[in-house]
This record gives structure tokens, C-alpha cells and sequence, in this order.
């Protein structure tokens, strides 16, 4: 029971844990100054809507996240969602496969080999069909998380830094609603894919409430280092660089790696998620779905998204603000109906 609890907890950490959150720009774009209500405010609604996510897919034993989208939202606004969280879940995995191509190009690999390496490896996974990525996340995550609070943790008792919130200046408490709605399709996605694998109601506590703290203080640290450099952001376009200045130069590369690896996860819960809503038997492999995926994504990775994004962006917070509206609505709107 506790192991498969930590089990869900490493999948939801793997899904928010992607390139832009472990890299810092995440963090900063949403928080900074003044945030710390706005960070606990994310931690407790994170913890929400893990529980809700995670309960409804116990309750329907879910394998992908349609049947959820029906129970919250019905037939007709559930069919708009599928919709917008396949083409998220496609675009965002198109991004990340061109960014592992990218990022393996500064190893002295040409561009597109690595958009091929980067590409085997994401099939890979799924080898095993979802206890493959489950088992990658079981080993990834510890280490992804324990290298991000090793460093924040030394480089503020370097800078000698005081953790410390000011209760009475907290102007920017909304974007604790807004940096929740931000990964509420991601989760939906994946954690729906495990809803007949749970086998009790503790897992999904552990899962919710483990992930939550985890994640509500990594960012809490995070955010107060950023805090620290934040005179030397504008010149890093990975503002975690900007942390590891004074750090010995094989820090960065591990870091890097570590980097390298959060856009994997990223990619792997895309795939995940895009396989998992188009099988339509459990007898089909995994693997070969994610082939399909994969061939079809890399003529998408020498494309230019940065305009396509601007513009989704913006829309996918907004209905993600109704979606994460929705789930915490839930609970309530159950018991009355019952």
C-alpha cells in the first residue's frame, strides 16, 4: 500500500517536473516576490486535485482520461476537452523530443541523431507497457528531486539566507490558482491512465499529499533562490544557471544532465497519455502505439512553435482555470448529488 502510494507520488512528480519547472522559468514567469501565500495556496489546491483526479479514476477504473472528463464535465463540454488536451498533450511532447535533440547537440551529437536518440529512448519505456515508465519514474524522480533541493538548499545556506514570509505583503496570492490550473491538463492525462491500478483510497492520499508537500516546498526554496539572483535573470535564459554561477563547473554539467532528464519525463507522460486515449484494446502493446506517435511527431520538431504557443498558451489557461474550477467543485456537487 505505501509502496504503491510512493508509486503514484513519483508519476505525479514526473508529470510536473518537465524542462520548464526544473529549469526555473516556470517558477519565476508565475511567482518572485511576495508569494508566499500564493505557494501554499498551490500546495493545498495541488493536493486537492491530485485527490479528485485520482478518486474519480479509482471510482470509474479508468485506463485514459475521456471517462473522466465525461463524469465531470458530460458528453457534450467532455468532447471539447478531449480535444484540447490531445493537442496539448501532442504539441508539448513535439516540443520537448526537439528540446532532448537540442540539448544532446551541446554533447557533440548533430541535431538530428539526437532527436533520434532522444526518440528511442521514449519507446523505449514503453516496453513495458505502463510499469516501464512508472519503474523509470520510481528511480528518475528521486534523484531529479534530491540533485534540484541539493543544490537550492546549499546555495541559500551560502548566501546565508533567511527563509522567512512577510504575511502582510502578499499581493501575488492569485498565481498560486493560475500555476495550479497551469498543470491540471498534464495530470489529468496521466494519472487517469492508472485508475484500475489503484487498489485502495490510502494510496491516493499518500500520492496527493506526498506530491503536494514535496513539490509546495521545492518550490518554496526555489522561488527564494530565484529571489536571491534575480538581478542576473535577465541575462540566463535558464534562470537555474543563474543559481549555479559560483558552483564548480561539473555541478553544471550534472545539472544539465538532470535538466536533460526532466524533458524526458515531460515527453514520456506526453506519449503516455497520447497512447493510452487512442488504444481501444488492453491487448495492444504500448510500444508500437508509441512508435506511431513518435514517427508522426518528428517531421513536427523543425517547425517553429514558439508563435503557435503564444497563442495556445493563453487559451489553455484559460480553460484550464474552468477545469481546475471544476475539479474542486466536484466533491461538493457529488455530495449534494448523492
Amino acid at each position: 500500500m505505501l509502496k504503491q502510494g510512493f508509486k503514484w507520488m513519483f508519476l505525479i512528480l514526473g508529470t510536473i517536473i518537465g524542462a520548464g519547472y526544473a529549469s526555473g522559468r516556470e517558477l519565476w514567469q508565475f511567482f518572485g516576490e511576495e508569494s508566499g501565500l500564493a505557494l501554499l495556496l498551490f500546495t493545498v489546491i495541488f493536493i486537492i486535485c491530485c485527490n479528485v483526479i485520482m478518486s474519480i479514476s479509482f471510482q470509474l477504473k479508468t485506463n485514459q482520461f475521456y471517462p473522466l472528463l465525461i463524469e465531470v464535465f458530460g458528453k457534450r463540454w467532455a468532447f471539447l476537452y478531449d480535444s484540447l488536451i490531445i493537442f496539448y498533450l501532442f504539441s508539448t511532447t513535439v516540443i520537448m523530443i526537439a528540446g532532448g535533440g537540442a540539448t544532446l547537440e551541446t554533447f557533440q551529437l548533430p541535431y538530428w541523431l539526437g532527436i533520434m536518440t532522444f526518440s528511442l529512448l521514449i519507446i523505449l519505456v514503453f516496453i513495458k507497457g505502463i510499469q516501464g515508465m512508472l519503474s523509470i519514474n520510481s528511480y528518475i524522480m528521486p534523484v531529479l528531486v534530491i540533485g534540484l533541493i541539493s543544490v537550492l538548499l546549499f546555495f541559500i545556506l551560502k548566501s546565508q539566507h533567511v527563509l522567512d514570509i512577510d504575511w502582510h505583503h502578499q499581493h501575488n496570492w492569485s498565481s498560486g490558482f493560475t500555476f495550479t490550473a497551469l498543470n491540471i491538463l498534464p495530470l489529468v492525462a496521466v494519472l487517469t491512465t492508472i485508475g484500475n491500478e489503484i487498489k485502495t483510497k490510502v494510496e491516493i492520499h499518500i500520492a496527493s499529499i506526498g506530491s503536494g508537500l514535496l513539490i509546495g516546498g521545492l518550490s518554496f526554496v526555489y522561488n527564494e533562490s530565484l529571489l536571491q539572483v534575480s538581478d542576473l535573470l535577465p541575462d540566463y535564459e535558464i534562470p537555474l544557471f543563474a543559481i549555479m554561477k559560483s558552483f564548480p563547473f561539473f555541478m553544471l554539467i550534472i545539472m544539465s544532465v538532470l535538466l536533460l532528464v526532466a524533458i524526458y519525463t515531460t515527453a514520456v507522460s506526453g506519449i503516455l497519455g497520447l497512447t493510452t486515449r487512442f488504444r481501444r484494446s488492453e491487448n495492444t502493446a504500448l510500444w508500437k502505439m508509441a512508435i506511431i506517435f513518435v514517427i508522426i511527431m518528428i517531421p513536427f520538431t523543425k517547425l517553429g512553435f514558439s508563435k503557435l504557443i503564444a497563442v495556445l498558451y493563453p487559451l489553455y489557461g484559460m480553460v484550464n482555470l474552468f477545469l481546475l474550477a471544476a475539479l474542486l467543485i466536484y466533491p461538493i456537487r457529488n455530495i449534494y448529488k448523492n
